[in-house]
């Protein structure tokens, strides 16, 4: 069962968005929640366990290979390895297509960083196709 975070549950999905993204903290993600910059999170609970996430946005601005706008962007999306492997991500990324569609969307876009194997071949084998590559740049002007 897919459902949306809600401060009952927002422990758990801060747990995983961790798992997800090491450089950050759970209060660091219970802090972006709590700020308004993360709505679209959703929880997989099987046996009343969070097992899963996917955080969705809308993107407004410029998407890579992209013709349209909004379009709605799979900014995460984690299973707990004990339960990989029984199409939970399958139906997150349904859901994420369900959720795109409902917020007048006709697009559904994603990325990886580009050292990252698993994500790109998870991103291809659940129907995304690449759209680019880029590698970008930065420069201190202290």
């Amino acid at each position: 069962m897919i459902i949306p975070v809600s401060i009952e549950n927002e422990n758990e999905w801060a747990e995983l968005c961790v798992a997800l993204w090491s450089d950050n903290t759970i209060e660091g993600m219970l802090e972006e929640r709590r700020n308004g910059e993360l709505q679209n999170e959703f929880l997989y609970i099987t046996d009343d366990e969070a097992v899963a996430f996917t955080s969705l946005s809308l993107r407004h601005d410029y998407v890579e290979g992209t013709d349209s706008s909004p379009v709605g962007y799979l900014e995460g999306i984690f299973v707990n390895p004990d339960f990989r492997g029984r199409g939970i991500a399958a139906e997150l990324v349904d859901f994420a297509k369900e959720w795109a569609i409902s917020q007048g969307c006709s697009e559904l876009a994603s990325d990886c960083e580009l050292d990252n194997e698993d994500s790109r071949l998870f991103h291809g084998k659940i129907g995304f196709e690449e759209s680019n590559r880029i590698i970008c740049f930065k420069m201190d002007l202290k």
